[in-house]
């Protein structure tokens, strides 16, 4: 950056003094100066105190030209994906991000009968305890399968059971999906955990949640941000770029404190559970985090677990309510989807009871 080297060079710094001061190697600090190498945010912030030079506009000439190499390639494009991108960072950095949130009359409705099943539900408990485990492993089982399936995990509902509650290792599946299906029950057995201490969601428990998600599939990853950008295949939503994750979960941990009291549970809910699978602020399993960050939510106000399934029809359901959220900032399916899913869960936990 020649920002950087130019200022180095005013302060009469040599390139070995200002790797000293940085405490690295005087080769990278050299192709970090001519543009070879890209610092890190760490490095960055770091760079803006041994140089003083202000950070914001040390990062703003960092991210220009983040951008710049990034869309170079499409030049025919650049524009039109500067406008998708601009719209989706200024909706989720903006005001916007503490809105309050209506609802259409249908959304309402639904609403106002989980509201009432919510109260028959909790007039059920509390329930005998060996009933009470036994529904638990049914609807345990069931969302880890599902939760998993539109992840694209091959095992089978029975064969899920049978590595969650008997043990077995099913011939013929890889050992990663076997990991995916025991992390995911442990990730439940956590948020339940969670619920029991009352804990409230905060950035250090969210990372606790995924790096349970992704133990023994990728430990340098999990629960860590990741400083790399990803794209989602077959999606038009392009995750935001990684020098921005910090500043957007800050800003979703505020959505989160603003609202949780005000506005309604499954909505909030469903909330969390978008901003965070559209920020993708992980490697992987950021499908599998928000979905848990969502039943978390759910749990922690009286409701039960929502199961979002994983067959071909309602996966494309789903992905196209996240889709219209992502590309378009319209909500008014997902609410309703994550609404409708409550209402079966919640009936069928109230079935199930007896």
């Amino acid at each position: 950056m020649n920002l950087l080297d130019e200022k180095r060079k005013e302060l009469g710094l040599k390139i070995n003094d200002l790797a000293h001061k940085m405490e690295v190697d005087a080769s990278l600090m050299s192709r970090i100066l001519s543009g070879k190498r890209k610092p890190t945010i760490s490095q960055l912030k770091r760079l803006s105190e041994v140089l003083a030079i202000d950070y914001q506009v040390l990062l703003k000439a960092y991210l220009s030209q983040e951008i710049v190499t990034l869309l170079s390639p499409y030049s025919s494009i650049a524009e039109s994906v500067l406008h998708v991108a601009e719209e989706r960072i200024a909706y989720l950095t903006s005001n916007q991000k503490l809105e309050v949130i209506s609802f259409s009359k249908e959304l309402q409705s639904i609403i106002t009968e989980l509201d009432k099943k919510k109260l028959v539900w909790q007039s059920k408990k509390p329930l005998e305890s060996i009933q009470l485990q036994k529904m638990k492993e049914y609807f345990n089982t069931a969302y880890t399968y599902e939760s998993n399936r539109i992840e694209g995990n091959t095992l089978t509902l029975s064969e899920t059971h049978l590595v969650v509650n008997e043990g077995v290792t099913i011939g013929g599946k890889s050992m990663r999906e076997h990991l995916e299906v025991i992390n995911h029950q442990e990730a439940i057995a956590l948020i339940y955990d969670f619920v029991e201490r009352k804990i409230k969601l905060n950035p250090y428990y969210l990372k606790q949640i995924h790096a349970i998600v992704l133990n023994g599939i990728d430990k340098r990853n999990a629960g860590v941000y990741r400083n790399v950008p990803v794209r989602i295949s077959g999606r038009k939503h392009m995750p935001p770029e990684p020098y921005l994750i910090e500043k957007l979960m800050e800003d979703y941990f505020l959505f989160y404190e603003t609202q949780k009291d005000t506005l309604h549970p499954v909505i909030l809910a469903a909330e969390m559970h978008e901003r965070l699978v559209s920020i993708h602020p992980f490697i992987d399993g950021n499908g599998r985090t928000s979905r848990l960050v969502m039943n978390l939510i759910l749990l922690q106000n009286g409701f039960t677990i929502v199961n979002l399934k994983g067959d071909l029809g309602d996966k494309l359901s789903y992905f196209r309510a996240l889709e219209a959220v992502q590309v378009n900032h319209e909500k008014e399916d997902f609410h309703r989807l994550i609404a409708k899913h409550a209402l079966t869960s919640i009936d069928e936990h109230i079935a199930l009871a007896g």
